[in-house]
């Protein structure tokens, strides 16, 4: 084949390539949309289920795993423990910690788990937060943990997301999350043993975006302190923290991020953070990636 033959057939690779590319971003590729304030109000807005299904079974380490009902009939599953303080008359707050994705609530528990280490160091801020006087609660995120589903996993969730732009099961995975955890609140807001005007969330990754979510939308959590939250655009926009900044107008933040997260970049995480609208916020940024050095949690040493 002559030199001139060999570049048409390049030239028609290419071209045929360009034009399945084109096919496939056309057919498949996420395209940003706008969402309003009404329709954020109406994805995350719930019915509480009647009566409010809680079942507590105790250890011995004053906590207690617990499952009860969401609003949608789904069984939710968790463990809390409450403070040596909580033995006193005076109601204790409450930190929600939310995992990250792929993880388990344990992880806020365990320094590592099914022989795998807790690289986040979220069961360093368990110990911490005890110890602080604060009831810790966890639960497993929709489709994580004790609530997998063999038929919709993480992978498929997020590979179908990319690749054939089903954002659908990725943000209902998220919105419903929150929405679990709003049920808990309903439940936590009626125990006189916890503060109600003292309950603060933290979490890690997916675990720190649902963080800001809830807050945003549920006026009963006061405080954020979101570890490497991954950046999220208006391809999934009814999950987009920078979509939800008016709810969070009355949430203190603390922001921890790194600087070369593949998740979210320096310049994105300075983009969430500088929009944040409370004053009343600190950004944390350390060198390396998504899991940061572990002593990253001496600064909820303040905080707490």
């Amino acid at each position: 084949m002559t030199k001139t033959g060999v570049k048409k057939m390049l030239l028609t690779i290419g071209a045929v390539i360009t034009a399945l590319a084109a096919t496939w971003y056309a057919l498949f590729g996420l395209k940003p949309y706008t969402v309003t304030a009404t329709e954020i109000n109406q994805r995350y807005s719930y019915t509480q289920p009647q009566p409010l299904n809680m079942q507590l079974q105790a250890d011995d380490n004053n906590g207690y795993h617990f499952h009860y009902t969401s609003f949608d009939g789904a069984t939710v599953n968790g463990y809390m423990r409450l403070p040596e303080t909580a033995k006193s008359a005076q109601p204790v707050p409450v930190l929600i910690g939310a995992h990250a994705m792929g993880r388990s609530y344990q992880r806020w528990w365990l320094s590592s788990y099914k022989e795998r280490t807790t690289r986040e160091s979220t069961d360093k801020i368990t110990e911490m937060a005890l110890a602080k006087g604060y009831a810790m609660v966890t639960i497993d995120a929709r489709n994580h943990g004790e609530r997998k589903d063999p038929e919709h996993s993480i992978v498929d969730i997020i590979n179908n997301l990319h690749w054939w732009g089903e954002r659908e099961p990725y943000e209902a995975m998220l919105i419903d999350t929150v929405r679990d955890h709003r049920v808990l609140l309903d439940w936590l807001s009626t125990q006189p043993q916890f503060d109600a005007e003292r309950v603060d969330i933290t979490g890690y990754s997916m675990g720190a975006h649902v963080s800001l979510l809830l807050a945003a939308v549920d006026t009963r959590v006061k405080r954020v302190a979101a570890v490497v939250p991954p950046h999220i655009n208006s391809y999934t926009a009814i999950v987009a923290p920078l979509n939800m900044l008016a709810g969070l107008a009355d949430n203190p933040v603390l922001l921890f991020s790194a600087n070369d997260d593949e998740y979210a970049s320096e310049k994105e995480n300075k983009q969430l953070f500088d929009a944040l609208p409370n004053t009343e916020k600190k950004h944390h940024l350390f060198e390396g990636g998504h899991v940061l050095p572990a002593h990253y949690v001496q600064h909820f040493e303040q905080w707490l």
